[in-house]
């Protein structure tokens, strides 16, 4: 489980392909200073473990499933990622709740600066449709953003000055590709509408509301 607050930006220092299948070698810092085989670790937002490592990078490999799930395939040597370790049960949670399990990928539209922030505009599957909502939540290449609109197939999203110097979507141009992971509470809340059960009470909305839910 991650926060979507980025704790540093990486490098990609190796890269080896395969069909549809990669391992990548990352270098960092902050991330290396407590790590051990098997860690969780966020990956442009794409939850990823780390099977080897040195006091320079960590390695760690892309299955077929996540090669064909996400943007991943688009890096290179030399590509900026963003890195999260897994949430701590004795720190701060500043973010949302993010499980690494990416949704899908989107594309930046637009973008343009106004005062302080950076603002863009993302074209996402429609399918994610009914889980995007003006002032909520998405992580977008892993960062825990919130949506100042959301039209159709397009999403808009602000950086503030901070999250474009810490962060690699301030750098990423019209036309590229970002990792997508909507609101897993929103999901969950999909899920139970789509499939009551057959034995309980039917789900409805009015049932959520009175349980606290919505």
């Amino acid at each position: 489980m991650f926060t979507g607050i980025i704790e540093e930006i990486g490098t990609i220092v190796r890269i080896e392909r395969k069909t549809s299948s990669l391992k990548l070698a990352i270098n960092c810092k902050k991330v290396l200073e407590d790590i051990h085989l098997g860690d969780s670790i966020a990956v442009n937002g794409v939850c990823l473990t780390a099977a080897e490592f040195t006091n320079q990078y960590f390695e760690t490999d892309v299955m077929p499933e996540t090669f064909m799930a996400t943007a991943l395939h688009k890096l290179s040597s030399g590509s900026k990622v963003n890195l999260e370790r897994a949430m701590a049960a004795n720190s701060r949670f500043g973010g949302h709740f993010v499980s690494g399990h990416v949704d899908g990928t989107g594309t930046i539209m637009q973008k343009w600066n106004k005062e302080n922030a950076l603002y863009m505009t993302i074209r996402v599957p429609e399918s994610f449709s009914p889980f995007l909502m003006e002032k909520g939540s998405v992580a977008i290449d892993g960062m825990s953003l919130t949506l100042f609109g959301s039209e159709g197939v397009d999403i808009t999203i602000s950086l503030i000055p901070h999250t474009q110097k810490e962060t690699v979507l301030a750098q990423k141009n019209i036309g590229e590709q970002v990792n997508l992971e909507c609101d897993m509470l929103a999901k969950y809340v999909q899920n139970i509408l789509k499939h009551p059960s057959n034995t309980q009470k039917s789900t409805t909305m009015n049932l959520l509301t009175e349980n606290g839910f919505i």
